[in-house]
């Protein structure tokens, strides 16, 4: 006999991380603005990991909240494949990239 089956949703695998719900996202989103942007605006620039996709998206939207807040372009560059780093454009010393942040031999 064959049941008719509703309302069923896959489960994603244990080891995948769930979704956020909408309001979890605009948390997030918030909660990296002011420590990110706090970082930003002591030091000139800030790294945070960025694994996934939606990872960089986020820190890319942070980037353009920031640069609509101060007024100022906020930069985004991959360090490597795990990293982005924020920064103030025009504040970053030409030629250098070191792990250690702008300035650093």
């Amino acid at each position: 006999m064959i049941r008719d089956l509703y309302n069923v949703r896959t489960r994603p695998a244990e080891d995948a991380p769930e979704p956020l719900t909408t309001e979890e996202e605009a948390r997030f989103r918030a909660l990296l603005f002011t420590e990110l942007g706090s970082r930003i605006a002591d030091e000139g620039w800030a790294r945070y990991p960025a694994y996934t996709r939606e990872d960089r998206r986020r820190l890319v939207d942070v980037a353009h909240r920031l640069t609509a807040h101060w007024g100022r372009q906020v930069g985004v560059e991959a360090e490597d494949e795990c990293r982005l780093r924020l920064f103030l454009v025009g504040d970053e010393v030409p030629g250098t990239s070191s792990p250690d942040g702008p300035g650093t031999p």
